[in-house]
């Protein structure tokens, strides 16, 4: 059986799949038509509903949870790797009210977090993740929410850090901050669906295991080629959490999407939205 199969260029998504879109492990029989994108695209192609296995930001399946179940492996979860609000002024965490921020897509999980924490910010522009920062620079917003690589290279850029939103939501509530999830198409069965996650298990034990493996292909199609920050990337975003969510990730997300839809920034869930 064929499935298709979307993920990002980030390098904690390529570590993850690279041993499974190329035939490293046992994938009891599928095979994946991959295709790489970035997270934004990918969350608009899960609401559409388009794609058989995708990661998607949590924020985005809280849109199209009635299409898709999260799987147990693959998941970004963690802490302290939650979305950073920079800029290059100065700037204090009471005036992003009344700031123009830079987002990385209206249904990024860095964006929910945000309207969680900043209900009345409302003045919002959507820039690719990696264009950020330099939207900051330039002064075309007063602040930006940075994920990914851009973690790891705002500071040498001459921006500062306001606040930190993964830290917040673990004041907040003890748990880890959930970022992004690998989904499975509610069409697909569950059997099939069960190989998948044991596919993708397998793959992040492989990348573990062999990371030599991983390099090109990770390095090919990451936007920071800087090795030092390609490996802390991956350090700080795959996890045990990637390979099960267990009790604590799946109390993390729950509490997400109900924080989320008490502040009325999301509609209520289908009962079930795990595999597993």
């Amino acid at each position: 059986m064929k499935l298709t199969l979307g993920f990002s260029p980030c390098p904690n998504d390529t570590f993850i799949f690279e041993a499974m879109v190329h035939g490293r492990i046992d994938t009891e029989g599928l095979e994946f038509d991959w295709f790489l994108a970035d997270v934004e695209e990918l969350n608009r192609k899960a609401v559409e509903g388009s794609v058989d296995i995708t990661k998607m930001s949590f924020h985005a399946y809280a849109h199209t949870a009635e299409k898709y179940l999260i799987l147990d492996s693959g998941s970004a979860l963690g802490r302290s790797n939650g979305p950073l609000v920079i800029s290059k002024k100065e700037l204090r965490p009471g005036e992003l009210d009344d700031a123009l921020i830079a987002i990385p897509g209206s249904l990024t999980t860095a964006n929910l977090l945000f309207s969680i924490f900043w209900p009345k910010a409302t003045r919002k522009r959507e820039y690719l993740f990696s264009d950020i920062p330099g939207a900051v620079l330039s002064g075309e917003a007063d602040a930006g929410l940075i994920i990914h690589e851009t973690r790891f290279t705002y500071r040498a850029m001459g921006l500062s850090m306001v606040a930190d939103t993964g830290a917040m939501w673990e004041e907040m509530t003890g748990l880890p901050v959930p970022l992004g999830c690998i989904v499975v198409n509610r069409n697909i069965d569950q059997a099939t669906a069960e190989k998948v996650d044991r596919a993708i298990r397998r793959s992040i034990e492989y990348a573990r295991t062999s990371p030599g493996e991983s390099v090109e292909f990770i390095r090919k199609h990451a936007r920071e080629t800087d090795a030092e920050v390609t490996r802390e990337h991956i350090k700080l975003y795959v996890n045990d959490f990637s390979l099960s969510l267990g009790e604590e990730g799946r109390s993390a997300i729950e509490r997400l999407f109900s924080e989320a839809r008490d502040r009325g920034v999301t509609d209520p869930l289908p009962e079930r939205i795990f595999l597993r």
